[in-house]
């Protein structure tokens, strides 16, 4: 019992929620930085930071515009990711001072989504999808499709922020949990999410190629 009780910690310790406590009590007091939370955040920072961007989206239809911000914001995680680099962004950017209580407030109230997302994660399931090299350079790659997925110019139409946004969201927790699951499962809806923009697209085609042919 002990045993089983020791790996329910480790687990419990090493979740995304408990990750975001920490940074949450990491961060200053007054003004912060984006230079500082990036340097608090890392690499599976980043990931905690692209579900967050992500939850917005989880709804049949978003607010117009806002795709396009966070789509380009998780992109560049993406490439970061694939790259094996620190997260760029312009030198007054990284300089601009934000108010450290109101991001505070924002990733306590993240944390409650976090908790209910965690509930879907195994860690180390289906673990040759969550490997590096070859494998991780394809995760990565379909991690930044999804971002582009999601700046899509289809915001009013249904689920088209929402399907991308999943897919999103199923590599983040992947990533941070080494679960292969939810990788897979964040390629199949990216595949469905191509599947849906086609149809989309191709439908618009025909629509209009009929009004032109009543004209």
């Amino acid at each position: 019992m002990q045993n089983n009780f020791g790996s329910h910690a480790e687990l419990s310790k090493n979740s995304p929620g408990t990750r975001l406590k920490s940074i949450i009590m990491d961060l200053p007091a007054n003004k912060v930085t984006l230079n500082e939370i990036r340097d608090l955040l890392g690499q599976d920072g980043l990931l905690l930071l692209t579900a967050l961007l992500t939850i917005i989206f989880l709804i049949p239809v978003s607010i117009p515009g806002v795709s396009t911000v966070f789509g380009a914001a998780i992109l560049l995680i993406g490439v970061s990711r694939l790259l094996k680099s620190n997260l760029w962004l312009p030198k007054k950017l990284l300089q601009r001072e934000l108010p450290a209580e109101k991001l505070r407030a924002g990733l306590n109230r993240g944390i409650v989504w976090f908790q209910k997302l965690e509930r879907i994660s195994r860690p180390h399931r289906l673990k040759h999808l969550t490997g590096d090299g070859l494998t991780g350079a394809i995760n990565n790659c379909a991690l930044t499709v999804g971002a582009i997925l999601l700046m899509a110019p289809f915001g009013l139409i249904p689920f088209s922020n929402t399907l991308p946004a999943l897919a999103i969201l199923f590599f983040a927790i992947g990533f941070l949990q080494r679960d292969g699951v939810c990788i897979l499962l964040g390629h199949i809806v990216n595949v469905a999410t191509i599947g849906y923009f086609s149809a989309l697209i191709i439908g618009g085609g025909v629509a209009i190629h009929t009004i032109f042919q009543f004209i």
